[in-house]
């Protein structure tokens, strides 16, 4: 998951911050008013918004999921709230309630960033001849692709990310709902996805 430091450098981009300043005014006027959060905090909770979406893939969010997930939001909340409320994990209620309205555009903007913090023209070189695919195969491929789009996977789809690769048991549905986040983010354009997508044992 992104650490509050790697969200303080994120909102610092002037694309990015004029997006969730905009997005941010947009979400208090129709889904939580007087809600307080920082711009910093709500970039987190966009940053939040795939996870919410594979949680949420079989229908609720289990205790092992809400935990998973508050524990996320206090991780890149700025200053920590340990001891009172984490404007992250307080907004991300509003989100889930009406996540199918607020999935497409919170991902407008985590692309802005995406844009911005590392160049997608290399990820294009970087790719296995899916037949051949092992997991050695797709450990060597993230050596060749930007830092920071490792951090996105990992951010997006794994608890932890020392198991980016690692083979992992994951339901059909949640399956489903990493291809099809993959799919709007773009992320399906480059092979090293499709490696990651094949560490997933469907069950």
């Amino acid at each position: 998951m992104f650490t509050e430091n790697e969200v303080a450098i994120m909102i610092d981009i002037p694309e990015v911050l004029d997006a969730v300043v905009a997005a941010r005014k947009e979400f208090i006027g129709n889904e939580a008013n007087f809600l307080e959060i920082s711009e910093h905090d709500f970039l987190s909770l966009i940053m939040m918004t795939p996870t919410v979406g594979i949680a949420l893939s079989n229908g609720t969010i289990s205790l092992f999921e809400e935990l998973a997930l508050n524990k996320m939001a206090r991780k890149m909340s700025k200053g920590g709230f340990f001891l009172k409320i984490d404007p992250v994990a307080h907004a991300m209620k509003f989100l889930i309630k009406a996540f199918d309205k607020w999935e497409l555009p919170f991902y407008e903007i985590i692309k802005i960033c995406m844009a911005k913090t590392f160049d997608s023209s290399t990820l294009r070189k970087v790719g296995a001849d899916q037949g051949d695919y092992n997991l050695t195969t797709f450990a060597q491929e993230l050596m060749q692709v930007p830092y920071a789009y490792v951090r996105f996977l990992s951010s997006f789809f794994l608890h932890d990310e020392a198991e980016i690769v690692d083979e992992r048991s994951i339901s059909k549905v949640e399956f489903e709902k990493i291809q099809d986040i993959g799919n709007k983010l773009e992320l399906s354009d480059h092979l090293v996805f499709a490696s990651f997508c094949k560490t997933f044992n469907v069950k």
